[in-house]
């Protein structure tokens, strides 16, 4: 028994469960039974014994007991991931050692050096950091620096943070939004850097639900509205390749997936179309069983395009260049007799599996001593990722990092015919960095296609480089402007970072002259004061200024002497002491700014006469999710909650957010914008005046429509209670003879 945590029972073979728990730790291994090769029920029953006993009074934000969420994350492993009972074993040990008394000295003693590590690996970097954005940067990159030696510490990490996002709609919603924003700005995009479509899927699906819920469940409505026609235009469709394939003797299986929820929203908001014009909301999918290989994807091909008008230019081969993160498909698009347009996917059913599982499948494909190559490519990826990020930067590592996850990718050629894959927008210098790090060093000129070119070209596909390069280093700071991937970057910024502390020693020491000739004494701190009265974020700030000549040393001398005769500085009227600012209180009876009644919105509960404008940005109505963001000078403004620039304020001062709410008697009147498309025609402007003045009793605000060639746009903004009030006025101008489609202006 360990001394450290004499309250729990480390005889844990011999410790007996209470009868819930023991039920839940047997619905577990059911599903270890039936999704695993094989598994030591040992291993896992002494790791639910240990997580029920140290989580044993600990209650989430729904009420559950705590430790029903390690044993959900280990499910999700069992079942979602397909990954081995070590990785069980660890999901359901992986918060005991953050949470509880658990040390790691414990796990290793009672589970051994694998599953301590992969527990190391995902406890959050304990210690101080100067802002909250820090500690998450350097948390992440101790998880990168685990996975390169170990690809399971991700995945656990990635179901950690999926079951989280499950069961988010339980915490306050700012505190919603800030997980919202974190998982769709790194976790989501990491997934897709490492082929995890299911997961990543999810995870912006779900993120969606917390930042606008009406937009998701409108759209998972309309989409299980159409399921049956949906399922009726694929059986329809694929009947003649179906009967090509059986004939030709294949073992085959055919999915129709319709597009995730998430993926559907950023069409219709992008191309600021509503649902009923966004016509590719499914792929169909068709999967050849062993023994077909990749050879037989291009008859199946053949099959289709016998049958079907090709697109030519849809038409993508992922089997012979496959992606970055190993995904291998062919993928062609292919316009019916009727006119429709499909998106057609075939596979095997490898290149299947690691397309919807990703890093997973390639881990479980290199236990069983296949598709080995593809693993490697990531631990590479990641281990030149890693490469010399520096313990200061980490911040700025992980905004790099992110920058490479979404980027679609181009593929070009050494000299020797190499094929190398680099983020679009990449330049011959991210090339060059992408071969070895000294070769971008020292470049000095790029050949693409045999004809010479700037360092700042941009690639396209299919382009042979070749890096000309110098004996010695050639590096130049302007470059930073003109590459992309995270390993050109971090060089260029580690390069910037020596020569700027340069020039920052050159302005020390010219200061330290200055000094002693004048005989100042003052400390570092004063100094510093000096500095940021002076206008500079930090002395090493200002001794750059005056080591490049940018800032002249003669003010600073002024300057100090004026500090040592008056024996400090005056307060500076325009510094914010951010601690003292207040903080809106509901109660607070201040003058309404809005044209709405006293009472249109409630904070924490309350009601009362708030002082609140409303953003202009995101333009909220009663009916919108919406936040308030709380300003320096106390006052509140409204944001719609899926507002990006509420996102950006989140990251900077998320304690400034609170929850607010519209009242049922909002009262008052509030702008809506409206898109309208439509074919021109004489009296459409008068047609959609009188709907809204006359038949619906709406006041417009202004309309302004531009005609062009026998179509037209328009803007319409009216005065409108509510949102109910804004869709119904859209659902009417539909019905208006020419108009094509009306939808609010985002």
């Amino acid at each position: 028994m360990a001394e450290s945590n004499p309250e729990i029972n480390w005889d844990l073979e011999a410790y007996n469960l209470p009868e819930v728990q023991q039920n839940d730790l047997n619905q577990l291994l059911r599903l270890c039974e039936k999704h695993l090769k094989s598994y030591d029920k040992q291993l896992i029953s002494k790791a639910f014994k240990l997580t029920y006993q140290s989580h044993k009074e600990g209650v989430r934000a729904s009420g559950e007991p705590y430790y029903l969420h390690p044993l959900a994350v280990a499910a999700i492993i069992v079942e979602e991931i397909g990954l081995d009972d070590v990785s069980v074993a660890a999901a359901l040990l992986h918060d005991t050692v953050e949470d509880t008394s658990v040390t790691l000295e414990d796990i290793q003693k009672h589970f051994g050096e694998v599953v301590v590590k992969l527990i190391d690996g995902l406890t959050k970097i304990s210690g101080f950091f100067q802002s909250k954005g820090a500690k998450q940067a350097e948390t992440f990159m101790k998880l990168l620096v685990y996975m390169a030696d170990d690809l399971r510490v991700v995945l656990i990490k990635f179901a950690d943070r999926l079951h989280n996002m499950r069961t988010l709609h339980h915490l306050p919603k700012p505190k919603q939004l800030r997980i919202a924003n974190e998982t769709s700005e790194l976790y989501a995009p990491f997934a897709h850097r490492f082929g995890l479509y299911n997961i990543k899927s999810e995870l912006e699906d779900l993120c969606l639900k917390a930042s606008d819920e009406q937009a998701y469940k409108y759209i998972a409505r309309r989409l299980k509205e159409k399921k049956d026609m949906r399922e009726s235009f694929i059986r329809e469709f694929m009947e003649p390749i179906r009967e090509q394939l059986e004939r030709s003797g294949f073992n085959f299986e055919i999915k129709g997936r319709p597009k995730h929820i998430f993926s559907i929203h950023k069409k219709m908001v992008r191309q600021q179309k509503p649902f009923e014009e966004i016509y590719d909301l499914f792929a169909i999918r068709i999967i050849l069983d062993r023994p077909h290989a990749k050879e037989d994807c291009w008859r199946v091909y053949s099959f289709i395009t016998d049958e079907y008008t090709p697109i030519p230019e849809r038409f993508r081969d992922f089997i012979s260049v496959p992606k970055a993160n190993g995904y291998q498909s062919l993928h062609t698009t292919v316009i019916t007799k009727r006119g429709r347009k499909v998106e057609v996917q075939i596979r095997t059913r490898q290149m299947d599996e690691i397309a919807e599982q990703g890093l997973a499948a390639h881990w479980k494909y290199k236990q069983g001593s296949e598709g080995g190559e593809g693993l490697d490519k990531f631990v590479n990826w990641v281990r030149e990722v890693l490469e010399n990020p520096g313990a200061e930067s980490a911040q700025e590592f992980v905004k790099d990092f992110q920058l490479n996850l979404y980027s679609r990718e181009i593929y070009v050629f050494t000299p020797n015919g190499e094929l190398r894959t680099l983020p679009q927008g990449a330049t011959p210098i991210d090339f060059a960095f992408d071969i070895h790090s000294q070769i971008g060093e020292r470049a000095i000129s790029a050949k693409v296609n045999g004809r010479l070119v700037p360092l700042r070209h941009k690639l396209s596909s299919g382009d042979q480089v070749e890096i000309v390069t110098g004996k010695v280093p050639n590096m130049n700071p302007d470059w930073i402007d003109y590459v992309v991937t995270h390993k050109a970057r971090a060089r260029l910024r580690q390069f910037l970072k020596h020569e700027q502390r340069k020039i920052s020693d050159l302005g020390r020491e010219a200061w330290e002259k200055k000094a002693d000739r004048n005989k100042f004494e003052l400390s570092d701190q004063d100094l510093a004061r000096i500095a940021r009265k002076l206008g500079f974020s930090s002395i090493q700030a200002m001794f750059f200024a005056i080591g490049n000549e940018s800032y002249e040393i003669n003010r600073l001398v002024k300057a100090v002497r004026t500090f040592l005769s008056k024996g400090r500085f005056e307060a500076d009227d325009q510094e914010v002491n951010l601690h003292q600012a207040r903080k809106l209180d509901s109660s607070e009876v201040i003058e309404d700014m809005q044209t709405a009644n006293a009472h249109t919105l409630t904070l924490d509960g309350n009601l009362g006469n708030i002082k609140y404008s409303f953003a202009g940005c995101c333009k909220p109505i009663p009916g919108d999710d919406v936040m308030g963001y709380v300003s320096k000078e106390g006052l509140l403004k409204i944001h719609r909650s899926n507002c990006r620039n509420l996102m950006h304020l989140m990251k900077t001062s998320e304690n400034a957010v609170q929850e607010v709410q519209w009242t049922k008697n909002t009262g008052g009147k509030f702008i809506g914008g409206i898109k309208v498309i439509g074919e021109d025609r004489q009296g459409l402007v008068n047609d959609l005046s009188d709907l809204l003045s006359n038949k619906l009793k709406t006041n417009m605000k202004g309309i302004h429509v531009e005609s062009d060639d026998g179509t037209f746009e328009g803007t319409i903004v009216v005065h409108v209670e509510d949102l109910d009030h804004l869709r119904s006025v859209i659902a009417n101008i539909r019905k208006v003879s020419g108009v094509k489609s009306a939808y609010r202006l985002e």
